[in-house]
């Protein structure tokens, strides 16, 4: 049997209608199906024009997704892997900055719950939270119960550029 073919804008609506994608992302998936004549950038204006395909939107839901799971630091990298850069980026790292520590700390809570009782364990746990894109000042004052002093966590924040 002969699988019908889709074309390009009906692969980017079945795309979208699944979950939001940035366009640079929905830019990826459509460029491996693109043919001679398709222009895929003209597709992606398209869809913007039509509010089908919205990099604010694309950055919200990914936020509330999986800001419970990861710091700031993941979350900023996966964002500007998908694109996102500029002030938006800077808009969502303020954002993200003053929930932290909070977050951090119920991460911490949820796989630990205490703070290990030698170095092994404290670095174990370290890890995990390094892994989760948390810095590490932020740990430190998730594993203690206390915040990150103000200096250290501004500097934290970083930069993704």
């Amino acid at each position: 049997m002969v699988r019908p073919v889709i074309s390009l804008k009906a692969r980017a609506m079945s795309y979208l209608a699944a979950r939001e994608h940035s366009r640079i992302e929905l830019a990826r998936k459509l460029a491996r199906h693109a043919g001679e004549g398709d222009d895929v950038e003209e597709l992606l204006d398209a869809l913007e024009a039509a509010k089908f395909l919205s990099d604010t939107r694309f950055c919200d839901l990914l936020i509330h997704r999986r800001a419970k799971r990861f710091g700031n630091g993941r979350l900023l990298a996966e964002l500007h892997s998908n694109g996102i850069g500029g002030a938006a980026l800077a808009d969502i790292k303020s954002q993200l900055n003053d929930s932290e520590a909070a977050r951090a700390r119920e991460v911490w809570a949820r796989k630990f719950g205490v703070p290990g009782r030698d170095a092994a364990e404290r670095s174990k746990q370290m890890r995990f939270m390094l892994q989760r894109g948390f810095s590490q000042q932020t740990i430190r004052a998730a594993m203690q119960g206390g915040m990150p002093p103000e200096d250290d966590f501004m500097e934290s924040a970083g930069s993704i550029d």
